[in-house]
């Protein structure tokens, strides 16, 4: 009778690993995507691509396209990857150390999985835009080398990064808000 009721106690912590692994299905679909889109995209590029550019969009850095297919492949595809696997799995832990606002009720054990889910959900977001952002930087220096001689659009670039921040900036704010906030009826 007790390995029953044993069964049924870790079967909900089992459905939430479940539901946090399909929670990064839409993740891994845009990953794919991605790395799709650098296929697709590199291939056109020429044999030396112009792969840094200065402050004024000039060249001045060159590699192979096999290598350079390579690294944006590690930078657009692996490292959003690990930013939003990594948290998932270092929150699973069992005496993982959670710094959040409010944490003593966050982390409560009656609230823990449910804080730990939002956690995981708020990586996987982050790392899609991040992913998004690499892609639109990666799409700047193919059309930088279109061109004879190779130049990046400046205005372009910062415009996308700007537009990265602020959303970064968006999203610290949201997350922290939420944890700062404690319902009435708990305080």
């Amino acid at each position: 009778m007790g390995n029953a009721a044993d069964q049924r106690q870790a079967q909900p912590s089992m459905n939430r690993f479940d539901q946090r692994s399909r929670s990064l299905t839409p993740f891994l679909a845009l990953t794919a995507c991605a790395v799709l889109f650098l296929w697709m995209t590199c291939r056109g590029l020429p044999d030396v691509v112009a792969s840094h550019f200065d402050v004024s969009g000039q060249a001045n850095g060159f590699m192979s396209r096999g290598f350079y297919f390579a690294l944006m492949l590690i930078i657009v595809a692996i490292a959003p990857l690990a930013l939003a696997v990594l948290p998932i799995s270092m929150f699973n832990k069992p005496g993982a150390r959670i710094n959040l606002p409010n944490g003593h009720y966050w982390l409560a054990p009656e609230r823990r999985a449910d804080t730990i889910d939002f956690l995981s959900r708020q990586s996987t977001r982050f790392a899609a835009m991040t992913l998004v952002f690499l892609c639109y930087t990666h799409w700047l220096v193919v059309r930088a080398n279109a061109v004879v001689p190779p130049h990046l659009s400046s205005p372009w670039f910062l415009g996308g990064l700007v537009v990265f921040l602020l959303g970064t900036l968006v999203w610290v704010i949201s997350l922290l808000g939420h944890f700062r906030h404690v319902p009435h009826e708990a305080a």
